[in-house]
């Protein structure tokens, strides 16, 4: 199954939105589904689609050069039997360098059941005396990958201007490795096989790039799971990538870091929150001070609840969901969220036109490509959207009054979602309840994109390359 949100399709990292139109509809710059992955170039996300052409000069006739295209396409990379070098989570050596049999590839790779990454289209030429960025195939390359309970994604980028990079290749796909794990407390033999696949390709798409840096994690399954860890050993044997089991303040710290850019200059007050398979993080940031380079320097208060879209379907029931079941869900949440102790910290800005909730997961960019009535889910329309009170409830109202055949037919939604949306919007609702804002920021972008960022202001690639490079 392959996952709606590649992390492919925006500008660059980093750049905010502009703020809401009248009509509460996404500018044509905004853009998280798509049944392939789609690279984007930047925000976060992947590259432009099309392959990387450059003018070249030719012999001159009558007096007029004549121009050349030279195409240069992906060449297919199949996973080999061979034993695979291991790829750890901090830099990336021999996992960098490819294996003699296949050398690095300037041009993206076309991996097996996977998306299509290709690098972006060339600039144009610069004028005489202006200053010229490094080529691309020059610049370091930086790789996150995230194994959550729900999806396995991967992300690699290169930096650009300062604070933002460039998505040159990217995967993602529906692997649901906590799919019984709620009542077994162990992850499934089928699960894992899934997992494993997808991890495949992910481990051949890094070695087939020199990757300066990457970071490669997994969330609440393996957390939780009582043969985590047993698993994550299978994956470094069998897919050649070594995956650390990161605590829940870091995976909070890392969804604040990825959106980052969406949270503009006047802002006081975010609630930013990360519906997960198996938990969901909630951060509290407090924007009223001087505001420092990185966003999660202002957290602060933040819970992390074990519960998340896959572990309260399988609890309450996805497929046929009535409004006593859904109204079940929620109060199942809000009794979690009357437990955390730090949930009055924003009190003081909940009144304020500055405050306001900012979500990233599959059941906001759901929400949103229903509220846009999306023939195909476009993550440029949906990054960065925002959604004024009333259509939410009006989203979160149409999804409950549709039955599964319904959900499975609308676009945004499809057979592989049709039985979590629901809890999603259940966790929503009661977070929703406890902060009411009259605007929502819909962020098609998270963990991957936080640890790129991370990745690369802690290399020091921005602060040696100066603010200006484009």
């Amino acid at each position: 199954m392959e996952d709606h949100e590649a992390g492919a399709g925006a500008p660059e990292v980093g750049v905010s939105r502009d703020s809401p139109t009248p009509s509460g509809q996404a500018s044509p710059s905004t853009g998280r589904y798509g049944r392939q992955v789609q690279p984007r170039s930047g925000n976060g996300q992947a590259g432009d689609t099309s392959h990387d052409h450059k003018g070249q000069n030719g012999p001159h006739q009558n007096g007029k050069p004549k121009k050349r295209r030279k195409r240069r396409r992906g060449r297919k990379v199949f996973a080999r039997d061979e034993a695979r070098p291991v790829i750890s989570g901090t830099s990336v050596s021999a996992a960098g360098e490819a294996p003699a049999a296949r050398p690095p590839q300037p041009a993206a790779s076309i991996a097996p059941q996977s998306s299509i990454a290709q690098l972006p289209p060339a600039s144009p030429r610069p004028e005489q005396g202006a200053r010229t960025p490094p080529p691309l195939q020059e610049l370091p390359v930086f790789a996150a990958l995230d194994l959550g309970t729900n999806n396995c994604r991967l992300l690699v980028a290169v930096p650009t201007r300062h604070g933002q990079f460039r998505v040159i290749d990217a995967f993602s796909r529906i692997v649901r490795l906590g799919e019984g794990l709620t009542a077994n407390g162990r992850l499934g033999a089928a699960a894992m096989d899934r997992a494993v696949e997808a991890l495949k390709i992910c481990g051949d798409k890094l070695r087939n790039r020199k990757v300066r840096k990457a970071r490669l994690i997994a969330t609440e399954a393996c957390r939780t799971a009582a043969n985590g860890v047993e698993f994550l050993e299978r994956v470094e044997r069998e897919a050649g990538l070594k995956l650390e089991i990161i605590d829940r303040q870091t995976e909070a710290r890392l969804a604040v870091s990825g959106c980052g850019s969406l949270v503009e200059r006047d802002t006081q007050g975010v609630v930013l929150f990360d519906i997960g398979g198996g938990s969901s993080e909630i951060a509290l940031i407090d924007l009223t001070g001087q505001r420092s380079p990185r966003l999660a320097n202002h957290i602060v208060s933040w819970t992390s609840l074990p519960v998340g879209v896959v572990s309260l379907a399988e609890r309450f029931g996805g497929r046929t969901v009535t409004r006593a079941i859904f109204g079940a869900m929620v109060e199942d949440v809000a009794m979690r969220l009357r437990a955390f102790d730090g949930r009055d910290r924003l009190s003081h800005l909940l009144s304020s036109p500055k405050f306001h909730l900012l979500g990233t997961s599959g059941t906001v960019t759901t929400l949103a490509g229903v509220h846009l009535d999306l023939e195909r889910y476009d993550r440029r329309r949906v990054d960065g959207l925002w959604m004024d009170r009333d259509s939410v409830d009006r989203m979160v109202e149409k999804l409950v009054g549709w039955d599964f055949q319904q959900r499975v037919a609308n676009p945004c939604i499809g057979a592989d979602r049709a039985d979590l949306v629901l809890a999603g919007c259940a966790i929503l609702e009661a977070i929703r309840a406890v902060w009411p804002s009259e605007r929502l920021r819909v962020a098609d972008r998270g963990l991957r994109e936080g640890i790129l960022s991370e990745l690369m202001a802690d290399d020091g690639v921005w602060r040696n390359s100066g603010r200006g490079r484009q």
